[in-house]
């Protein structure tokens, strides 16, 4: 099925502290296709500098189903198509990892192909109980793309992540949620209002030391523990000379809560 010309994919909203991102393509199950990749990337970029922390959800049964299959079939040049909407897609990737700001997603429904990716490219995710997630790209005769082995293998092992995608495998929540794939799972009917609370709860703290801290968990595995430590040390000398590091401080000293929105 294919998109009604020039409606947007993506919604955003201001609400206090936190951009919320919402994927609103429900009739495709927010698949993924050239306009949705454009257009998460701009909500991506647009964010307004007062916002402290990102929000990702979306509209519909399916959080996302990965790519749009209908849209393979009807390219001229299948090949080219898929490799320049992979490539579009890991600039968002790219994007989220990099962000300025805590990422968190609540994810419900559905989340297939490249939709994997995107929220192992989130820093905090908040999955509904009901939710189920399969690779499918075997089913296809295509390898992953979007980051989604890189996710897997992170979370689940190479052993694993293999068997659940080359015998085109899913996941329950609840095995997403003890892999790691997904912080925390909640009821279907507590998403929002759980995605809602922690984006809000991330706003208020120390979003550069939060940053930083994002930078050490997802180099670690790539480093040796004397490179780890190194890259420690540089980070926490960074925070405590950050206003919000100066902050955190004395409001420890004075025996009050730190305002990291405006550090003093």
């Amino acid at each position: 099925m294919s998109e009604a010309p020039n409606r947007p994919t993506v919604l955003t909203e201001v609400d206090g502290d936190v951009w919320r991102i919402t994927l609103d393509s429900p009739e495709t199950g927010n698949a993924l296709t050239p306009a949705l990749a454009a257009d998460l990337a701009a909500a991506l970029a647009d964010r307004p500098e007062q916002a402290r922390a990102v929000l990702l959800l979306a509209n519909g049964e399916r959080f996302c189903v990965g790519g749009n299959v209908r849209s393979f079939a009807g390219a001229d040049d299948v090949g080219a198509f898929v490799g320049q909407l992979a490539h579009d897609w890991h600039e968002v990737i790219r994007m989220l990892l990099s962000c300025p700001v805590p990422v968190v997603a609540g994810v419900h429904g559905a989340v297939a192909g490249a939709g994997i990716g995107l929220i192992g490219a989130c820093d905090i995710v908040i999955c509904a109980r009901t939710t189920k997630i399969r690779p499918a790209y075997v089913a296809l005769g295509f390898s992953p793309d979007g980051g989604t082995s890189w996710a897997l293998a992170r979370s689940l092992g190479a052993p694993r992540a293999l068997d659940l995608m080359l015998t085109n495998g899913e996941l329950t929540a609840a095995e997403a949620h003890l892999a790691g794939l997904v912080a925390r799972l909640v009821e279907d009917e507590d998403l929002r209002a759980t995605a809602e609370q922690v984006a809000r709860e991330m706003a208020t703290g120390p979003v550069r030391a939060m940053v930083r801290t994002r930078a050490l968990v997802r180099g670690a595995a790539s480093r040796t523990l004397t490179e780890q430590l190194d890259e420690e040390a540089r980070l926490i000398a960074e925070s405590a000379a950050d206003p919000e590091g100066r902050e955190g401080v004395r409001a420890f000293v004075e025996k009050r809560v730190p305002d990291f929105r405006s550090p003093r």
